[in-house]
């Protein structure tokens, strides 16, 4: 699947418009429908790599959500060299995400000269090389052949979080300077050995929301192709208020989308049907947010664990009902409440006057379902937000 057919561009808009002017409701939201169900289909597939011992299956699992210790969904890590082949690891929340943990380049089993070819190089969409110290020959050797067959890779260099504590014990100690220091010298390591203007990003697997891991993420996200883009932001973790807020704006975008789909529907006259289709809107959408944001209770934990706030304290600010239960039968409860039990019951008999009791229908399912999801994205939004911040107050 290419970029042409895997995302709503301007082109498509202006199909759905015409559509919507020329031809029927039901035809653009078939477009939209069709949109998403290809949207849901598109992989992303992650590639960490490096030196062994430098902290791969730790940023693997880091990336994911999770700790090191989640039995059946973290990658293993030790002290020694711990995968010895090509292993994928799914997102815990979106199966098209995959993240694999590759072998050690320079090992015995995977010498640089031919890593590449056993690691079936063209699967991944770009290649994270982590260094727990300088970038040795091996990572720059396999730099330069992801660089001729047009990949994107990114130098990461890793366990900044211990460089942070033993520099602490020294008289003097300015972490800004020290943190100066160790990009400088990976840096220079890289010119060195021709790499011409490196970029390196200073990560803790432990702590995400410290350092450059905002950096890089947005540094991946402006270089994938569109498609991919919205894939990548909603599977992060929700580590930082910058994160929150592109999350928000990404899910937003898409409001019109799915209301335009009950608008559809509420335009044939069968009781109910309208009415079945918009809760199920709204619960798969909700559901959808309360994902992205972290707001589950794995996901907290994961934050509470990363940060050292007890998790019942991060959820002492959650105020949405919609973070107690995610239902067809909470979502009925909110439909009346915000939009009125007697708008679905107007909907069904406006649905049957003839040609502008379909228009006038579709009119009012779409402006509930908008109002609705934007209403609940807000309230999320708002949440997930409160959560971040409660958390990161206690951040030294």
């Amino acid at each position: 699947m290419d970029d042409e057919t895997c995302i709503i561009d301007d082109a498509e808009v202006q199909e759905i418009r015409e559509a919507l002017e020329n031809q029927t409701l039901a035809s653009a939201a078939t477009k939209i429908q069709d949109y998403f169900e290809r949207l849901e289909l598109v992989e992303l597939n992650i590639a960490v790599t490096g030196e062994s011992g430098s902290g791969k299956s730790s940023f693997v699992n880091a990336f994911r959500g999770l700790g090191d210790d989640i039995d059946g969904l973290s990658a293993p890590t030790g002290v020694v060299e711990t995968t010895m082949e090509p292993t994928m690891y799914l997102h815990p929340k979106y199966s098209n995400v995959k993240v694999w943990d590759l072998p050690g380049i320079g090992t015995p089993n995977f010498k640089a000269d031919e890593y590449l070819e056993q690691v079936k190089f063209q699967r991944y969409d770009f290649f994270i090389i982590i260094a727990s110290e300088r970038f040795k020959s091996s990572n720059v050797q396999l730099a330069m052949e992801i660089q001729q067959m047009k990949k994107k890779f990114y130098f990461v260099r890793s366990k900044i979080d211990d460089n942070i504590r033993a520099e602490k014990r020294k008289k003097g100690f300015d972490q800004q300077k020290t943190l100066d220091q160790i990009r400088q010298d990976c840096i220079k390591g890289l010119v060195e050995s021709n790499v011409a203007s490196p970029t390196v990003f200073l990560i803790s697997s432990h702590e995400l929301q410290l350092f450059d891991f905002p950096l890089l993420e947005e540094t991946m996200e402006r270089e994938l192709p569109k498609h991919k883009q919205h894939v990548l932001l909603l599977s992060l973790p929700n580590m930082t208020l910058a994160i929150n807020q592109r999350k928000k704006e990404a899910l937003q975008a898409n409001i019109w989308k799915m209301a335009l789909l009950s608008a559809a529907v509420a335009a044939v006259p069968i009781p109910g049907l309208s009415a079945a289709v918009d809760v199920g809107i709204l619960v798969k959408e909700i559901t959808r947010y309360y994902e992205a944001f972290g707001l589950d209770e794995e996901s907290l934990q994961n934050l509470s664990n990363n940060t050292d706030v007890p998790v019942e304290e991060l959820k002492a600010v959650l105020k949405s009902p919609l973070n107690k239960e995610i239902s067809a039968d909470v979502v009925i409860k909110l439909l009346t409440k915000m939009a009125g039990a007697g708008v679905m019951v107007l909907e069904y008999f406006i649905s049957n006057i003839p040609v502008v009791g379909s228009m006038a229908a579709g009119g009012i399912s779409f402006a509930t379902t908008r109002y609705m999801l934007q209403k609940c994205l807000d309230e999320l939004a708002e949440d997930a937000q409160n959560v971040l911040m409660r958390a990161l107050q206690t951040e030294v």
